[in-house]
């Protein structure tokens, strides 16, 4: 007999990258050469500060529960850097550490939705933002977008799209799949739209400090912005923390007691090692050498988008931050996961299909991270690839 689980959770897609990155580690494990641009994260190690910061804590027996909204000391800290890095004016009591972003993205959304409430997003986008809607039985409301709007949301799609059961929008600027930014004045003219009819805007600014070409900015430093914005945040990209689950929060006044009776429930308290490791973090020298990997990465986005171009792909944008390439495979295949399992096949190369991140247009797309040094030898490898397709 096989006991039941929850209609919901049987409705809960699967990460496909996860997939990808379990069938590329096996066939490394067999003794096949492997070019990893399918996971997400940094493939610097944290830094030594962060090491020493979080053994020096456990050394002092620093090991035991912080307040659910997280050390004062940190939450005093990120308002400091959101002054000196963004120019932004962010008090202390508004910031909520949790255990990753997507704590902070669940907590948030558990605190704002009822049953069938709708959270309308981009499709393509991350996969976690349409699953933490449904597993609070709201309702996902999907605008399929492309180029033309640099993959993102617009005011004109709001107004488009809108309807009086929209209870938040969740935009990300940086954004995962795609690289692509939000202008700050059209965030802000989207925020004042979505004030007017009692609804919250979702930031995801995950990526905010892995910024390409420009400086990072953060909606909080708009000026006169609604009380209806909630700002998500990590320390795993720009940081390089991954491994140590932290992230933080944002919120609206009126929403911080309730987040932290929810996170009293939910998770207690965020990792305190972790905690204390983001301290360290957050010091000048510390940013200084973050600031130096972020130009490695600029410098890994200008080489694999020109040796994209020099290999004959057609790019439809130049990612503006994060570490992702969205690349439209549709001349090649239409079913990005067959092709992403045959290309890691044929050539060891390991990338991400676009059903990942929505079902418009997904399977015409495939993701690539360059979070690997090996970029050009990465596309020699996918060029061979797509001429065996026409062969």
């Amino acid at each position: 007999m096989t006991l039941p689980i929850s209609r919901t959770a049987e409705q809960i897609a699967p990460f496909r990258v996860m997939k990808i990155l379990g069938q590329a580690k096996t066939l490394e494990a067999e003794g096949k050469d492997i070019i990893h641009m399918e996971i997400g994260e940094p493939d610097f190690p944290s830094l030594a500060c962060v090491h020493r910061a979080a053994m020096k804590a456990a050394e002092q027996g620093l090991t035991h529960y912080t307040p659910t909204l997280g050390l004062p000391s940190l939450r005093k800290k990120l308002a400091q850097f959101y002054r000196s890095f963004y120019h932004a004016k962010v008090a202390a009591s508004n910031i909520i550490i949790t255990p990753g972003s997507s704590s902070a993205l669940q907590l948030v959304l558990t605190a704002i939705l009822n049953p069938s409430d709708q959270v309308l997003m981009a499709d393509p986008t991350y996969p976690c933002n349409r699953q933490f809607v449904e597993l609070l039985h709201g309702k996902v409301k999907a605008v399929p977008v492309d180029a033309d709007t640099q993959y993102q949301l617009s005011l004109k799609l709001l107004e488009q799209h809108w309807s009086k059961e929209i209870k938040a929008v969740m935009v990300a600027s940086p954004a995962n799949p795609t690289g692509t930014l939000i202008e700050q004045d059209a965030l802000h003219d989207m925020a004042q739209f979505l004030s007017e009819r009692d609804c919250y805007l979702i930031v995801d600014e995950i990526y905010q400090g892995l910024v390409y070409d420009r400086p990072a900015e953060s909606i909080l430093a708009q000026r006169d912005l609604p009380d209806n914005v909630i700002v998500i945040n990590s320390f795993s990209k720009f940081f390089g923390m991954t491994g140590w689950r932290l992230g933080w929060t944002v919120a609206p006044t009126h929403l911080v007691d309730v987040l932290d009776r929810l996170g009293q429930n939910l998770y207690l308290s965020a990792p305190t090692p972790s905690q204390y490791g983001a301290l360290a973090v957050l010091e000048e020298d510390a940013l200084t050498e973050l600031e130096q990997r972020r130009q490695i990465f600029q410098q890994r986005r200008d080489r694999l988008h020109s040796a994209m171009q020099q290999a004959g792909f057609n790019l439809k944008t130049l990612p503006q931050g994060a570490f992702y390439l969205y690349w439209d495979i549709s001349q090649w295949s239409r079913d990005s996961e067959q092709f992403c399992a045959d290309l890691l096949q044929a050539t060891g190369v390991a990338i991400t299909p676009g059903t990942d991140f929505g079902s418009s247009q997904g399977n015409h797309y495939v993701r690539l991270a360059y979070t690997s040094e090996r970029i050009e030898e990465a596309v020699e490898r996918i060029q061979a690839f797509v001429r065996t397709l026409h062969a």
